[in-house]
């Protein structure tokens, strides 16, 4: 009886020798990877490993997105996974349901916007791999990187090529990207108003090239007001505006420069400094291929037909 006990004692021995053993090993590990987990921990980019089937669930999310997206979002986020679809921008929207359902190029970076606790949306660069069961996407593991201030800056150059200096409104080389844009590639109705100020000379003769700049200024203001978004105001000269109005009609052009005339009209009524004087020539075409350089000739011509009428009447009077 003894020995069998003593064999039972040496058995235990045995075993918690080699549980022992794992245990020392397992800490080697976990020491061994310490330093790679809090590395992950403490990265700015958001990581994560989500279930996608049979239903979302994340088996891992960084604690970093509560610095990016605010307090509790790494706690409200595993609670909710849907959640990322509450707070993903409306045309980001489409793109989050095709990654979820393994309808997306994963070769490619993701752009998505992510809003945060305060209303404010954050561009996200992410880089995402699909794991799968069966031929099936069952989970996707990635990285979400924050690219708000990259985005941000790429913005703020994009404008300025696009933009001018002095009025801020789009400059000569915009407004020739669109007119080739629309001579060659896309049909549509299209009208070409050109804008050329009066005795802008006179002023920076008689009272400065910054008071000539302030009626460039205002004039430009005044066109941008009364514009719509499909209608490109720019300046592409000294004191020369130049308007491509898109899916337009001779009714809508009449119209525009009725309502430019009203403006100028009330501004000098109102603004005692200086008075806007403008002269204005226009043509139209049911179809921009091909069309507008012949287009912009016409307006051309006739905007210095008006300014030449203008001049003989002065002179007569």
């Amino acid at each position: 009886m003894w020995i069998l006990a003593v064999l039972l004692l040496i058995g235990l021995f045995v075993v918690c020798l080699k549980l022992n053993s794992k245990r020392l090993k397992l800490q080697q590990q976990m020491n061994h990877l310490s330093p790679m987990i809090q590395v992950v921990e403490n990265a700015k980019d958001i990581l994560y490993y989500c279930d996608t089937k049979p239903n979302l669930k994340y088996r891992y999310l960084s604690p970093v997105i509560d610095n990016i997206l605010g307090p509790n979002s790494l706690k409200e986020h595993l609670k909710y996974p849907d959640k990322a679809f509450d707070i993903v921008h409306p045309e980001d929207y489409e793109t989050l349901l095709k990654k979820k359902t393994g309808d997306l190029d994963y070769s490619k970076p993701i752009i998505l916007r992510l809003k945060r606790d305060d209303g404010e949306y954050i561009w996200f660069e992410e880089y995402a791999t699909p794991v799968y069961e069966n031929g099936e996407v069952v989970a996707v593991q990635g990285i979400y990187r924050n690219i708000n201030e990259k985005v941000e800056l790429q913005t703020k150059l994009e404008y300025k090529v696009s933009h001018d200096a002095l009025t801020n409104i789009y400059n000569r080389e915009y407004f020739e990207s669109k007119f080739e844009y629309y001579d060659r590639e896309s049909d549509v109705s299209v009208a070409i108003v050109i804008c050329d100020l009066d005795e802008l000379k006179s002023i920076n003769d008689h009272f400065g090239h910054k008071m000539g700049d302030a009626l460039i200024k205002e004039a430009a203001n005044l066109l941008y007001k009364i514009s719509s978004e499909k209608e490109i105001v720019a300046r592409i000269g000294g004191d020369e505006f130049a308007i491509i109005l898109i899916d337009t009609d001779p009714w809508q052009i009449e119209e525009f420069l009725a309502n430019v005339q009203n403006e100028i009209n009330f501004f000098n009524s109102s603004t005692p400094t200086f008075y806007i004087k403008m002269s204005k020539g226009y043509a139209y075409s049911a179809s921009s291929l091909s069309n507008m350089k012949e287009l912009f000739i016409q307006a051309d011509n006739q905007m210095y037909e008006e300014k030449k009428s203008k001049k003989k009447n002065q002179m007569l009077v």
